[in-house]
């Protein structure tokens, strides 16, 4: 086990949520614009964690943890300003889930992501929008199928996951 990169990838994930809580719980968190604090403290992770995959691969569950590997996804799941990276991340997570050594439902979200990016529906309906203060999925590529899906990765179904979100940022 990797301890000080555990530790490290831990404390990205903390700075990540505390900002993300602060911007939210301040209002300065708007939906049509990429926040500044945001977008540095983004770039500031997404250039560190380019560093350890290219010098270790996907953080694993073996390697770091459960807990600093899905903070591991979280950090890609934020490089939105670097889609190629996110896409290569896609394939060596899915090789560590392959090894029963990362979690699949982190997949799912970061495959959503890269497709909504594109513009194209999602799949897993993991991605949400705000429409007139109310959380709404970004489209769906199968909607007669998608809870299945969220089901068989151990994730609620599209309504529950959009009030859980309604709620958590009080919106």
């Amino acid at each position: 086990m990797r301890l000080e990169l555990q530790a490290e990838l831990l404390k990205m994930q903390a700075e990540d949520q505390s900002l993300l809580k602060k911007l939210i719980d301040n209002g300065d968190l708007k939906e049509d614009e990429y926040h500044p604090e945001m977008k540095a403290l983004h770039e500031r992770n997404n250039s560190r964690i380019k560093d350890i995959i290219q010098n270790i691969g996907w953080p694993t569950i073996s390697l770091v943890g459960k807990d600093a590997s899905k903070a591991a996804w979280l950090i890609v799941q934020h490089a939105i300003l670097d889609e190629k990276f996110m896409a290569a991340c896609l394939e060596l997570l899915q090789e560590a889930i392959k090894n029963d050594d990362a979690e699949s439902w982190c997949f799912a979200y970061l495959k959503d992501r890269t497709l909504t990016m594109k513009g194209k529906p999602q799949i897993y309906g993991t991605q949400f929008d705000m429409k007139n203060g109310k959380v709404v999925p970004f489209p769906i590529e199968s909607t007669s199928v998608v809870d299945e899906l969220r089901k068989e990765i151990g994730l609620d179904t599209v309504a529950e996951a959009a009030q859980r979100i309604q709620e958590r940022y009080k919106l």
